[in-house]
């Protein structure tokens, strides 16, 4: 219930600024931009399955050959994760979570999906991070940029390194098992038996991804050429407002915009905070403070006609599975009759 109510008063809070930066820049300027915009923001869309289908093949080729699923399992795993992290106050976990659970009910074992999900949120962050430093030294090539803006990036990347840092060391410490023994000991050995065991196997799988180097290598380029191919969107969104940018501009843009919703994990969806993101960059690049938010909310509503569609996917993804289970259950209550 708590962490429900403080769920509860950040999605309060980010709506609070998002509506409140949208009133004192002018909504009218800002609408007569996204409606100029036009069917440019269906573009958009599809031009953003591009980078999902580079950060499948991240992913891809973090599992073992033999349970390695098709790339068009992972887009769509992929597709409802994003869905989920993007439209639902889930702090971005939990659309890792849906992702494995996704490929787990296409046969693949538990552990393997897991520790391929651990893995590859591993590298997404360490590949935001040069991206984020990419984006850091196109902004100091910029005349007279915002000291503040730079100290308060440069501080939020610090600190997303310390904890990236921490969840790495957890990892190759087989943090999961000790978790698991831990709660055994607490439930006095009974409850938490089947959850050690899968703890223990989910480490060792972390541990034999990490063995190879040349997986790592070949997954963290994949990744980082999605995050690159991303500026392409803003790119896009740029030209269809009626202000485009040049390629750098539109890199710098995406990177650190990228890194301050990072930072911003804890409301939901980083309501406000990216809008505010957005508009300090904008000053950067002399960009109107009204088509600064207008590319902000194009973003948005790209996440909503790529999210609605894949959170109804999930959905009667788990209605089917809880009617199949239903009908097993009472075919096996009728054969015990």
């Amino acid at each position: 219930m708590t962490m429900k109510t403080g769920t509860r008063f950040a999605f309060m809070v980010g709506l609070t600024m998002l509506i409140v930066l949208i009133v004192w820049q002018g909504i009218g300027e800002i609408t007569t931009a996204l409606v100029a915009a036009g069917w440019g923001l269906l573009i958009v869309t599809a031009f953003h399955l591009i980078p999902m289908l580079s950060s499948s093949l991240c992913w891809r080729g973090l599992f073992p050959s033999k349970h390695r699923p098709t790339l068009l399992r992972l887009l769509q795993a992929r597709w409802v994760g994003e869905s989920i992290n993007s439209l639902l106050p889930v702090a971005q976990i939990g659309g890792e979570l849906a992702k494995a659970r996704w490929i787990m009910h296409h046969n693949v074992p538990g552990t393997t999906a897991g520790a391929s999900v651990v893995v590859e949120l591993t590298i997404t962050l360490m590949t935001q991070i040069l991206f984020t430093l990419l984006g850091l030294v196109l902004l100091l090539l910029q005349l007279d940029p915002d000291a503040t803006l730079v100290m308060a990036i440069a501080l939020g990347m610090v600190i997303f390194v310390a904890l990236l840092f921490i969840f790495y060391s957890a990892q190759r410490k087989r943090f999961f098992g000790k978790m698991a023994h831990m709660m055994e000991n607490i439930a006095g050995g009974i409850e938490w038996l089947s959850l050690s065991g899968g703890a223990d196997k989910l480490d060792m799988a972390i541990e034999r991804i990490y063995g190879s180097k040349k997986v790592l290598a070949t997954a963290s380029a994949w990744r980082l050429f999605s995050w690159l191919l991303g500026t392409g969107e803003v790119w896009l969104l740029m030209y269809f407002l009626g202000l485009p940018v040049s390629f750098p501009e539109a890199l710098l843009l995406e990177s650190l915009g990228q890194a301050i919703r990072a930072a911003g994990f804890l409301i939901p969806a980083s309501l406000g905070i990216q809008e505010g993101g957005f508009l300090l960059l904008g000053t950067v690049l002399g960009i109107p403070p009204q088509t600064a938010l207008a590319l902000s909310l194009g973003k948005r509503i790209r996440e909503l006609l790529l999210g609605l569609p894949g959170l109804i996917i999930w959905q009667l993804s788990i209605g089917q599975r809880l009617w199949q289970r239903r009908q097993s259950e009472q075919a096996t209550g009728s054969e015990n009759i």
